[in-house]
């Protein structure tokens, strides 16, 4: 188990700069995911860290140790990968065993440690199949006991439930929580997946085109978004983008008027508002911020998603599972002001008032 650190790490493709002057410090036994979406460097950090990639510039630190010139077997990380990366023609026994018939841990010894780990995952039963005869959520908890077995200083994964379907996602979520905090081990886990990040993480590292947006706890990146990039990205449905202009404290758009402000001017401005604090009102409701007809409306389950257009941008309203409106009725929206964020458009940046 140990810290890992990255400073002033820079990854270039040629001219292309993947990863720009990166500055991170994972806690030891932490669970940090880095998140972001598909080019925005998270994958090429993971393998910078794991010596698959070779950094451009900067440092990185397992522990107290500076790794850039060891090769990856010498760094002590265990990697499971989307693909899962089984061998095959071994069953699920040797195929969590490889590692310790590596390092020739004698037999009897293997086998004690390859039951342990598999009852771990609940494979115990399953230790005589072939990587086919397996589900894929089986296969990637083959692959997660193959690595939990090496007892290494740290554990990166990269997209590692992205082949599951929902239902498995969401029970492999909970077995990797559980784990990770059983282990105590720390944990580097890349996604795009914003659901994942949010209930996994210890915290979450929002990256994008390179570098890292904004780092905290999930409820920090999901209560307290410091760009319009993280605001737009963490969410399900995600937040409400709302162009316009502010005038002494007062934001408006064709159809929108949302006092609050302070007294800040803004000629380009945009409002962020989650979907769960805007509220649906009567159309002759005198509090209501606007009215517009009803572009959709979906039953989620425990929800219903209403959908109305302000201006040009689709704003999605969160309403009550037994919200009964039909498309082109007119409601009323009200705007939770002390709830809703102001961002400037030219610097994508959060202005606080």
């Amino acid at each position: 188990m140990a810290s890992v650190t990255l400073k002033d790490v820079v990854k270039k493709f040629g001219q292309f700069v993947a990863v720009s002057d990166l500055d991170l410090a994972v806690k030891d036994k932490e669970f940090l995911v880095l998140l972001g979406p598909s080019g925005c460097g998270k994958t090429t950090t993971m393998r910078m860290i794991a010596g698959l990639e070779e950094a451009t510039a900067g440092d990185i630190f397992i522990g107290n140790d500076r790794v850039n010139d060891l090769l990856p077997k010498y760094r002590d990380v265990a990697m499971v990968f989307q693909s899962y990366a089984l061998y095959p023609h071994l069953n699920v026994e040797e195929n969590i065993g490889y590692p310790l018939k590596i390092r020739k841990v004698p037999p009897d010894e293997r086998r004690r440690l390859v039951l342990a780990v598999a009852r771990r995952v609940e494979l115990d039963g399953l230790l005589d199949r072939l990587p086919r005869e397996l589900s894929g959520g089986q296969r990637q908890r083959v692959a997660l006991a193959r690595a939990i077995i090496r007892t290494p200083k740290a554990f990166l994964m990269d997209e590692p439930l992205s082949n599951l379907d929902a239902k498995l996602r969401v029970q492999m979520r909970a077995q990797l929580k559980h784990l990770q905090h059983e282990l105590q081990v720390t944990t580097i886990y890349v996604t795009h997946d914003q659901i994942e990040a949010m209930t996994l993480a210890h915290r979450v590292a929002v990256m994008n085109k390179g570098v890292i947006e904004q780092l905290g706890t999930p409820k920090e990146i999901y209560n307290d978004p410091r760009t319009l990039f993280v605001a737009g990205f963490i969410g399900s449905p995600p937040m409400n983008l709302i162009g316009g202009a502010v005038t002494s404290g007062v934001f408006t758009n064709d159809g929108l008027r949302v006092e609050g402000f302070g007294q800040v001017d803004l000629p380009r401005a945009v409002l962020g508002i989650r979907p769960e604090d805007v509220h649906v009102a009567d159309a002759t409701d005198p509090r209501a911020d606007m009215v517009a007809p009803i572009y959709s409306a979906e039953l989620t389950g425990e929800s219903t998603l209403v959908s109305v257009y302000a201006g040009d941008r689709l704003v999605t309203i969160r309403a009550d599972k037994n919200f009964a409106g039909e498309i082109d009725q007119r409601i009323g929206l009200r705007i939770a002001a002390d709830r809703a964020f102001l961002f400037d458009a030219e610097s994508q940046r959060r202005v606080d008032f």
